[in-house]
């Protein structure tokens, strides 16, 4: 079932907010749903990363640069970015902001909650654990988001965040730098990346786990 009274669609007017930093830090707690073919799958968000195509030399926008891949990212906040790294993985990203902006908040991990025996199908594993929805490349597999999703309404009826009333304290969420983006010089230092303390389903920050 899609959401309920108890559980609030996330309104486009949550998206196109100026401050990306914000919108990746209350994400933590929204539940992240996917409906395709009639399936339905849904997990709490547990770990974030901010990027600012303004102000950020990680960010794949980075000084109004603007391709094929990256144009979705200017369109107004309320969309997917959905890209491939190692022809493998796709990365799931919400768009924010006002159009031409180009901000965008990748979702590196949830805590998966519904539709569960179709992730692991989806992911080809025995049994339940971390490798399920623990890593950006993972969860997106698990959900059954691809690259044909970018540009996907996030106040459609096939990818939506739900707010399910769940209020994460500030000393619960953890901050510190991206992971991956050493590049990006003194930008990579930002704190920028976002998790809920405690959590067993937040991705390694260790390079070779970052899918």
């Amino acid at each position: 079932m899609g959401p309920t009274s108890l559980a609030q669609k996330l309104p486009e007017a949550f998206y196109t907010r100026p401050d990306v930093v914000t919108i990746a830090r209350e994400l933590l707690g929204k539940h992240l749903c996917t409906r395709f073919d009639g399936v339905l799958t849904r997990g709490l968000v547990v770990e974030t990363e901010a990027y600012s195509g303004t102000r950020d030399a990680a960010c794949h926008a980075h000084l109004g640069r603007r391709t094929k891949r990256t144009e979705i990212m200017y369109h107004q906040g309320g969309v997917a970015y959905v890209y491939l790294i190692y022809g493998i993985y796709s990365l799931f990203n919400v768009v924010t902001n006002a159009e031409g902006t180009a901000d965008a908040v990748l979702i590196r991990a949830i805590e998966p909650l519904e539709g569960i025996e179709e992730m692991r199908l989806r992911r080809n594993l025995a049994k339940i654990e971390p490798r399920l929805t623990a890593g950006p490349g993972l969860l997106t597999q698990a959900l059954g988001i691809s690259t044909q999703h970018t540009g996907a309404s996030l106040t459609g009826s096939e990818i939506w965040f739900e707010d399910r009333g769940l209020e994460v304290p500030e000393q619960d969420i953890l901050e510190g730098p991206r992971v991956g983006v050493a590049y990006a010089g003194a930008d990579a230092l930002l704190p920028w990346r976002f998790r809920l303390k405690g959590s067993r389903w937040v991705s390694k920050a260790n390079p070779k786990y970052q899918v």
